[in-house]
């Protein structure tokens, strides 16, 4: 719970600027994750010089940041935290981003919370994928947020995953599917609060599309992930105009 002083943790960037990893010339380095403002640039295949995230400022105000991966099956290019959040003690928690895909194929993207930010994480090895074009398999213990996957039938739609809260985390697509697709080129905001108690909401450009009780632990720690991931020998991109999180500060640490 907030108290007096410094109270609230508020994490922002607008990315006026970028990690060029792309321009290394020397890739010997063993370096896993980059620094990018309050965030870690991280994901399985970011050490690798054609991943990275680059400002683009041609024909982009506000600031945006181009989120790249390798061309190669299960390489992830991500945002995010390390496990620095705890719902009962730190909520409501809130991460919001704004972004777009140049395309809604051949991809894999989340926005949320999570218990698994490894430096060399794998959306599909480690987190969620899909079970079928119409189910999912939830791999991580603890989860909470927003993804998009070109592998289900409904490939464009949002879907609104949780899991390892008291609820029992759904894998049926057409119980979670936000009915809100994603469009090549344009913008959309997403938002997520997740309660003390584990309750979680998601909206897209402001509209409420769920609220699930007892969606996430209110006992594990989380961090933020938002990001995008490549299926197959392809490489994938995420434009993020900014990425905010909110919580308040565990003062009993």
């Amino acid at each position: 719970m907030a108290q007096s002083g410094p109270g609230q943790i508020y994490l922002f960037n607008d990315f006026f600027t970028g990690v060029d990893i792309s321009g290394v010339a020397d890739n010997s380095t063993t370096r896993t994750f980059y620094n990018l403002g309050d965030f870690r640039l991280f994901g399985d295949g970011v050490s690798e010089i054609d991943s990275g995230a680059l400002a683009i400022g041609s024909d982009e105000l506000n600031g945006v940041v181009r989120l790249t991966t390798t061309n190669e099956d299960k390489h992830a290019c991500l945002l995010g935290t390390e496990l620095a959040f705890d719902a009962a003690l730190m909520g409501t928690i809130v991460v919001e981003a704004r972004v777009r895909f140049n395309n809604l194929d051949t991809k894999h993207a989340f926005i949320g919370l999570t218990d698994t930010v490894a430096d060399d994480l794998s959306l599909q090895d480690d987190m969620i994928t899909a079970a079928s074009t119409t189910a999912l398999t939830l791999t991580a213990s603890d989860l909470c947020g927003f993804y998009l996957d070109s592998e289900l039938t409904d490939h464009e739609d949002w879907i609104m995953v949780y899991n390892g809260g008291t609820t029992t985390g759904e894998t049926t697509v057409a119980s979670i599917d936000s009915g809100d697709d994603a469009v090549a080129g344009e913008f959309q905001v997403l938002r997520l609060e997740v309660t003390p108690t584990g309750t979680a909401r998601w909206y897209i450009d402001g509209v409420l599309k769920q609220t699930k009780e007892g969606a996430l632990s209110t006992s594990t720690d989380v961090g933020v992930v938002c990001g995008v991931e490549a299926l197959g020998a392809n490489i994938e991109e995420m434009d993020v105009d900014y990425l905010m999180v909110k919580a308040n500060r565990d003062w009993t640490v």
